[in-house]
């Protein structure tokens, strides 16, 4: 994949994210801090920040939880250590900090 494909691909997917949070109703703030930075932040102050990293074509999660990386296998953006998907490991992230389930379709 081209530096372009993967730009594609990674604001869809931050725009997807941002889509599925404005949908949740979930108590919390987010906006892109600059070009292919999303921020998360909770009420206790915490953050979620998801990143394109473009030398390494992957997306970057850094949670509470630890940091993950994502690349995408053709279909998904994918966990490049156990293989989950963005979205549903987001969501379990995110449903975590803001201490209430949030849904990401």
């Amino acid at each position: 994949m081209n530096d372009s494909e993967f730009n594609t691909l990674a604001d869809l997917a931050l725009t997807r994210i941002e889509n599925g949070l404005e949908s949740s109703g979930a108590d919390l703030d987010f906006a892109m801090v600059s070009a292919g930075v999303f921020e998360i932040e909770f009420a206790d102050g915490s953050k979620i920040i998801v990143n394109r990293h473009g030398a390494a074509q992957e997306l970057w999660v850094a949670a509470r939880s630890g940091g993950f990386h994502y690349r995408w296998d053709g279909q998904n953006w994918r966990d490049t250590r156990d293989g989950t998907d963005l979205m549903a490991t987001l969501a379990k992230l995110v449903s975590a900090q803001a201490g209430e389930p949030v849904q990401l379709n």
